[in-house]
């Protein structure tokens, strides 16, 4: 029963994010039901969130303010570089 306890305490985060990720998913379905867009995308959202949190907790990656600024600024950085080497003429599917 101990060990249970500890590891259900122990597993307090990760068990909140999947009840979140299921919550949104059933949202997500509920909303493209009765035709509201707007909600089941931020719903989408909330549990692309809560999916990311959940991933980075179980392989134990840590986050800080520190480390998403660089991350924005690498990503920043790649985009405009990309974005230089591009053809002018490349044709945009729409």
């Amino acid at each position: 029963m101990g060990t249970l306890t500890v590891g259900i305490v122990m597993m307090r985060w990760e068990l909140l994010s999947a009840f979140l990720m299921f919550c949104t998913s059933q949202l997500n379905i509920v909303c493209r039901q009765s035709s509201r867009n707007t909600m089941a995308f931020v719903c989408s959202g909330l549990g692309l969130t809560v999916t990311c949190f959940f991933v980075m907790s179980l392989m134990g990656m840590t986050y800080n303010a520190a480390a998403i600024a660089q991350f924005w600024s690498m990503t920043k950085d790649v985009f405009f570089d990309v974005m230089s080497k591009t053809p002018t003429d490349m044709p945009f599917y729409y």
